[in-house]
């Protein structure tokens, strides 16, 4: 790895969306070391799910470098993207497509296997080994059409872990969710992150659901980090309750 052992580094990044002029991100500067936990925390439209697709490959940063495992994501994109799990805000899937639940999980497995090879034993033991870490087991011969806003949520989940990441990004894993819901993945991610300590980046706009083993948290707003500490720092912090206050929030 570069310097350090960061597992994740951005030095002075910056990233505008394809014809427009003024950067969704910007100056940004972050370092994560393997094993963490980090919530990603601003009002809607600050720059988070940017920040994520920017660590992720999704999209090309104008300005400065960003490394994942030690190397830079722009001159190895296929190769880091391997390794990283990553679940997307308002997945959608036609209710009625024929899909069951194992087949979305194995979809998970694409980077490792290939588009053109079938799936071996070992791929489908990720797949149940996967959906058995998020009680979905019971679920695999279950159109996804018959599931609920939470059921869902795990199958993405696990779908993400049937890659075997070393990295789990997740945007908004919450939003659409019941509190019953919400809390059973936050439960979850706590025991993916104790079980398998994991790398985990999770972007969210709720501070009412922060998983309890993420002691660190970043603050994005009007596209920059303007705060960057420990869990029990930024939850009490007055500028908080000014950002979720409404004044927060790209412009």
């Amino acid at each position: 790895m570069k310097k350090n052992s960061n597992i994740i580094e951005l030095e002075n990044i910056e990233t505008i969306y394809e014809g427009e002029k003024s950067p969704v991100i910007y100056d940004i500067n972050f370092k994560v070391k393997p094993g963490e936990f980090i919530s990603v925390i601003g009002p809607n439209g600050a720059g988070k799910t940017t920040f994520l697709e920017t660590i992720n490959g999704l999209l090309s940063y104008s300005k400065g470098k960003c490394f994942v495992f030690g190397k830079e994501i722009k001159k190895h994109k296929s190769e880091i993207r391997k390794e990283i799990g990553y679940v997307i805000q308002n997945f959608e899937m036609d209710p009625l497509a024929p899909f069951l639940c194992k087949d979305i999980v194995m979809s998970g497995r694409t980077g490792k296997i290939g588009t053109f090879r079938f799936a071996r034993k070992n791929d489908w033991d990720k797949v149940w080994y996967s959906m058995g870490l998020v009680g979905m087991i019971d679920f695999a011969n279950r159109p996804i059409g018959k599931l609920s806003g939470g059921e869902f949520q795990k199958i993405l989940l696990s779908r993400a872990l049937a890659q075997n990441p070393k990295i789990l990004l997740l945007d908004e894993p919450f939003s659409n969710l019941d509190y019953a819901s919400r809390k059973q993945v936050e439960t979850l991610l706590n025991r993916i992150h104790e079980k398998n300590n994991i790398t985990i980046l999770i972007v969210s706009h709720d501070l009412s659901f922060v998983p309890s083993r993420c002691k660190r948290i970043i603050v994005i707003d009007h596209g920059k980090i303007i705060m960057d500490g420990s869990r029990e720092k930024i939850l009490k912090s007055d500028i908080i309750n000014s950002i979720f206050n409404g004044n927060g929030g790209k412009k």
